[in-house]
């Protein structure tokens, strides 16, 4: 694992303090559970990189924060079958509209899952352990 991946996710939100729901999406290749992310994208803020995955990858869309939730490590393999290292950016999305089609809905299943459940349905590097130590 040579080089090191930037990603920025959404963590879509809904709900109030203490009941705080999250919706997680399938991943493509593997089925398993993460949130919506991406790589950069030129021209675009983080946040916004954020917000349209959200879209594209869960059907979701709402307010953006422009500032981090936190962050979290993961890896990644590449089409070439390389796995390199990913840093996270973590940003919240408290959804407003839920799309019935969406760009990625015939490749990706969601899911919303009480925000103290989270970690225990996802499977993405450090993504578990920054859910059990969010708190919104």
């Amino acid at each position: 694992m040579s080089q090191i991946l930037q990603q920025y996710a959404a963590l879509p939100v809904t709900g109030r303090e203490g009941r705080f729901q999250v919706l997680l999406v399938t991943s493509r290749g593997t089925g398993r559970w993460i949130i919506p992310k991406g790589h950069p994208e030129k021209k675009m803020t983080p946040s916004s990189v954020a917000a349209l995955e959200a879209l594209e990858e869960a059907g979701v869309s709402g307010s953006i924060e422009p500032e981090p939730l936190g962050r979290y490590q993961s890896t990644k393999r590449l089409p070439s079958g390389e796995v390199v290292a990913c840093n996270v950016t973590v940003f919240r999305l408290d959804v407003s509209e839920h799309h019935s089609n969406w760009k990625e809905d015939t490749e990706r299943k969601r899911l919303w899952v009480p925000l103290i459940q989270a970690a225990r349905f996802v499977d993405d590097g450090g993504l578990g352990t920054f859910l059990d130590e969010l708190s919104l």
